[in-house]
């Protein structure tokens, strides 16, 4: 089957041509021209993955992911016009996996849209079958084939970049990963993504498992080296 995917965006030559080329790739596409349409028609149905413009009126790409990240995982790759004084990182500390800058590749986007799909996918397919499915750290519980991760009976959502870091840490305890291997767990070679982003994304997780454990400390940084996971 092939893929949803949500564009939402107030500019409706970006609808028209992004729609037409994502179409052309297979992808069954809905557009929205405000965050507000977006977010009734996702209260329906959720799409495999959202592109959002920041900038739209009666609610914007930060609002809107926000009231999305309250129901759902989905992907999101936010964009924003290049002249707008928006540090990417507040995307992505808000739960986005991508972020691209007006005017961009309708080209790259989808092969940045195919790469955070095929993570998603191969998540799910590599994920051995039976109880050895589900992995166990101490606290935590994590599913890859439902997506799913638990900290001390408590349901946590990740992106699947999120998702995908913390599996990488979780796997071997102790053990030390750098920013460069946790990169390359998280994101495709073909897509260059600054070191620091890890950096964002590992407070995100932390804040997730905050709001449900104030003593949440199992993410560890080594600074200049890395980030390991401490099994409690």
């Amino acid at each position: 089957m092939s893929a949803n995917i949500a564009l939402v965006d107030d500019d409706r030559n970006i609808l028209t041509s992004v729609s037409m080329v994502l179409e052309g790739e297979g992808y069954d596409v809905k557009t929205y021209n405000d965050g507000a349409a977006a977010l009734s028609a996702f209260e329906k149905v959720m799409p495999d993955l959202a592109v959002l413009d920041v900038k739209m009126p009666r609610m914007d790409g930060m609002e809107l992911l926000r009231q999305m990240r309250t129901r759902s995982d989905v992907p999101v790759i936010f964009l924003t016009s290049k002249d707008e004084e928006i540090d990417e990182l507040i995307g992505l500390r808000m739960g986005a996996d991508d972020y691209m800058r007006k005017p961009f590749s309708q080209r790259l986007l989808v092969e940045r849209i195919r790469v955070i799909l095929r993570r998603r996918e191969n998540a799910e397919r590599e994920a051995p079958e039976g109880d050895a499915k589900t992995m166990t750290r101490g606290s935590l519980t994590m599913d890859p084939l439902r997506h799913a991760v638990v900290w001390k009976g408590q349901q946590i959502t990740l992106t699947v970049t999120e998702f995908l870091i913390l599996q990488a840490l979780a796997q071997r305890p102790g053990f030390v990963k750098s920013r460069d291997q946790l990169l390359d767990v998280a994101y495709d070679d073909q897509v260059y993504v600054d070191d620091r982003t890890i950096d964002s994304h590992i407070k995100r997780i932390r804040k997730k498992f905050k709001v449900h454990d104030d003593d949440f400390s199992s993410i560890e940084t080594l600074y200049g080296i890395g980030y390991r996971y401490n099994e409690a």
